[in-house]
């Protein structure tokens, strides 16, 4: 276990932002900052970490308003999926790997909610933004989001170790963090068993 998260509530949007470092190193990465990156920068301090890279799940206000303020105040490098963050310092796609002190982390592209959503993935988490929500998902009726992508994303997702913690991007659901195997059972989403189910649920 390289890596410890620590989930930071962040603003009147039920937003959560995340704070993930190395234990070794105290290395870290913010995540999606939202209206309240002052509670990011007090995680941090409070956790004895240098955050070196800020990470957005995808572009919508209510999970980047707050880059500047990290950025400015840690001199870290953006990472995000340029179709949603052009301006990031480092472009994000699947695949690509984040290396925090003595670990790395993964990204998964999930496109759906938005055509840029990614997914961080550690050894045994998976910091979801607004793809996964615990007991739900993200919507598909905005402005560049697509039911299917998302559909797919969350296919993929379902296929993960069932012992994967879920840290979402808001919290929406009854608790604040879960497992795969809990929404396997929990998220009627999830469950959904063909692409026209999950359509007429998702956009009902």
């Amino acid at each position: 276990m390289d890596f410890e998260i620590v989930q930071v509530p962040a603003g009147e949007a039920d937003n959560f932002s995340y704070l993930v470092y190395c234990r070794a190193t105290r290395e870290g990465m913010g995540v999606d900052p939202s209206f309240a990156p002052e509670a990011l920068l007090a995680a941090a301090e409070e956790h004895g970490v240098t955050i070196t890279i800020l990470g957005n799940t995808h572009g919508h206000r209510d999970h980047t308003s707050g880059n500047k303020e990290i950025l400015e105040a840690t001199g870290a490098r953006l990472a995000a999926h340029p179709v949603d963050v052009p301006h990031a310092d480092i472009p994000l796609e699947e695949g690509s790997k984040l290396h925090i002190g003595n670990g790395t982390i993964m990204v998964l592209h999930t496109a759906g909610h938005t055509p840029g959503s990614i997914i961080f993935k550690t050894n045994d988490a998976i910091i979801t933004g607004d793809t996964l929500f615990v007991s739900r998902c993200g919507r598909a009726d905005l402005p560049g989001s697509n039911v299917e992508d998302l559909y797919s994303s969350l296919q993929r997702i379902k296929k993960l170790s069932p012992t994967t913690k879920v840290y979402p991007g808001h919290d929406y659901g009854p608790q604040p963090v879960s497992t795969i195997a809990w929404e396997l059972e929990n998220n009627e989403f999830i469950k959904c068993q063909d692409l026209e189910s999950f359509i007429k649920l998702r956009m009902a």
